[in-house]
């Protein structure tokens, strides 16, 4: 299969042979499983002491007291340690020993890997996330565009490439979140957009472009390729990435 290399003007720099793991097959179960086993390395275990809420000196009174058989404070009558009692213990906490992270096989998680990154030159599955761009995918820039230091090149570079609208997009989707979330430190949402993939060091300069990710082929994993499970993100490579990717 092969690619044309775009300059950052526009023309056409050269073609390109793309590397066999852009032919993997669609495995959207795959992808799915090693996004989960991902992020479920990022929860912190958290749960409540085994003994909370237990530690008491109530007994019940038995039978013959015309009172309900709750455990009852010693020289009291007060319930404890029972989850209706006030201080009780709580009836289903969180414990610190539930298994949090998810396994996956190793070959699975490469096949996965090789399925997302085909999934990004599809663009039935690229406007199926809802992206917008101008012309066919891949998106292959020249090396030139891993060392533009300026934002606003970037944007004129995204802009010849036909992508730039996907930014646009994004930064239009950023609305306050419902409900109590927006009080956690989550208070907006906003659409994803474009994946910059770079050989090297990552594109600073495309940092502040709304709902973008800025990565290394080193650092790409299957969550930057298909976020919240779903593969088919518009991608921008570079000849570098392109070719550095092939030895993954």
């Amino acid at each position: 299969m092969k690619a044309q290399i775009k300059t950052l003007d526009g023309g056409i720099a050269k073609d390109i042979e793309l590397p066999e793991l852009f032919s993997e097959e669609y495995r959207p179960d795959l992808i799915k499983k090693a996004v989960m086993a991902l992020q479920s390395k990022r929860r912190q275990p958290h749960g409540t002491n085994p003994f909370a809420g237990i530690c008491s000196s109530a007994v019940g009174w038995g039978s013959g007291r015309g009172s309900s058989h709750v455990p009852r404070i010693k020289n009291g009558s007060r319930a404890a340690k029972v989850p209706q009692a006030k201080g009780g213990r709580e009836a289903h906490p969180p414990k610190v020993a539930k298994i949090l992270i998810k396994e996956i096989n190793q070959k699975e998680k490469q096949k996965a890997f090789r399925s997302a990154v085909a999934a990004s030159i599809s663009a039935d599955l690229i406007r199926g996330r809802g992206h917008n761009f101008d012309g066919a995918v891949p998106v292959i820039l020249e090396d030139k565009f891993e060392s533009l230091s300026r934002t606003q090149d970037v944007i004129k570079a995204l802009t010849t490439a036909g992508v730039y609208h996907d930014v646009e997009r994004s930064k239009e989707s950023k609305k306050v979140r419902p409900g109590r979330g927006k009080m956690r430190g989550r208070r907006f949402k906003q659409r994803k957009s474009l994946l910059i993939v770079t050989s090297e060091l990552p594109l600073r300069a495309a940092r502040n472009l709304s709902g973008v990710d800025v990565v290394t082929v080193d650092q790409l994993n299957v969550e930057h390729l298909a976020p919240g499970m779903l593969a088919g993100r518009l991608t921008v490579w570079t000849e570098g990435a392109v070719i550095r990717l092939e030895g993954r």
